[in-house]
């Protein structure tokens, strides 16, 4: 049996974010889990950045489909609202 090695292949705080990336990669085959990491142990549980995983075998077609998302997206930090 092979073991499956899962890597990091997205960060955000956003949750809609990461689930719309999910189904993206889905709808072309890559099974992606989403984790929750928290600050620290001993602090308050307070959710940290979620990370999205995929089998390493996956992780190149999944980062053409996220830069395809970010390049789609065409976020602009300066003007997060998109205020001119």
């Amino acid at each position: 049996m092979e073991r499956e090695t899962k890597v990091v292949v997205f960060e955000s705080n956003n949750a809609t974010e990461i689930e719309l990336i999910k189904s993206k990669l889905k709808n072309i085959g890559i099974v992606a889990e989403t984790e929750n990491s928290y600050m620290s142990f001993m602090s308050t549980p307070t959710a940290g950045n979620l990370k999205l995983k995929v089998d390493l075998k996956d992780e190149q077609k999944a980062f053409e489909v996220i830069d395809a998302y970010l390049q789609e997206t065409d976020l602009d930090i300066d003007n997060p609202v998109g205020r001119k």
